[in-house]
């Protein structure tokens, strides 16, 4: 079975739906390949935070572009809404980073400046006695904490479904399939192999996150992508709900708008072993 498009995008994530969305909005049509399901791999499993301020590279070299993606998430939400029929709880957060050891407090109250001095966030140096009042729960012998407010998160894998889901009002399908190999010539791909049929296209996307290197052997180039693994565990709590995400010590809780709280993360280099 040949089918036609004007691209294929292979991969389901939230970055392959994306491309999908926003190609539907200039009026190309595309094909989503994905072998199983869209969001079910690591797009639907993050805790689908929204961090411009700080991260790997913020400050810095993403600085900008970490600001740029916020401001589009913002200015998306309503419209992406509203076409999807899918509200994936865009919201913003406070959360209270604890300092644990002494290297701590200095690292946490460099940030509050760095929070202060851009629109819609604040934050402020928490005393230990303020964090027992702002979250009782948090256990005695912490060394104080930074409270932010601004950072927004999502449900990545709502997300996903809505941008699958937009994309498909606008002429996008998916189509279940492992890719095999890709096909054309004069410099120029133009048929994307499946196990049980093929695409002919004028582009190809890989939108195929940590599976990227599966494309080596199509492509004969190297590509230095490589999984890392991280847990979450998701818990129910019986008492009050926590109304701040809590981190230090390398843990964070991220309570979640259906009541679960999402704990984690580890990182491991662990291949593809879930």
């Amino acid at each position: 079975m040949v089918d036609t498009t004007d691209v294929a995008i292979i991969g389901g994530g939230v970055a392959g739906c994306a491309v999908a969305y926003y190609l539907g909005q200039s009026g190309v049509k595309s094909i989503i390949i994905e072998r199983e399901g869209v969001g079910n791999q690591a797009s639907g499993y993050s805790a689908g935070g929204l961090n411009p301020l700080t991260g790997i590279g913020i400050p810095g070299p993403l600085g900008a572009f970490g600001w740029e993606c916020f401001q589009l998430h913002l200015d998306l939400y309503d419209s992406l809404k509203e076409q999807s029929g899918i509200d994936y709880q865009h919201r913003a957060v406070a959360k209270i980073d604890l300092a644990l050891e002494e290297p701590d407090v200095a690292d946490l109250q460099a940030q509050v400046e760095l929070f202060q001095g851009v629109d819609g966030f604040n934050a402020r140096w928490l005393e230990p006695d303020e964090i027992a009042k702002l979250e009782p729960r948090i256990a005695s012998g912490v060394l104080g904490g930074l409270y932010d407010y601004g950072n927004h998160a999502v449900d990545s894998h709502d997300l996903t479904e809505a941008f699958a889901a937009a994309a498909g009002k606008m002429g996008s399908t998916v189509r279940a399939g492992n890719v095999r190999n890709l096909e054309g010539g004069g410099g120029k791909i133009d048929r994307v192999i499946l196990a049980d049929g093929e695409i002919s296209c004028g582009q190809v996307v890989m939108a195929m996150g940590p599976w990227s290197r599966r494309a080596e052997s199509w492509l004969g180039v190297y590509i230095p992508v490589d999984p890392l693994k991280g847990e979450i565990i998701r818990l129910e709590n019986n008492g009050e709900p926590f109304k701040h995400d809590i981190a230090g010590g390398g843990g964070t809780i991220y309570p979640k708008l259906d009541g679960l709280n999402w704990c984690g993360t580890t990182e491991d280099w662990k291949g593809f072993d879930r």
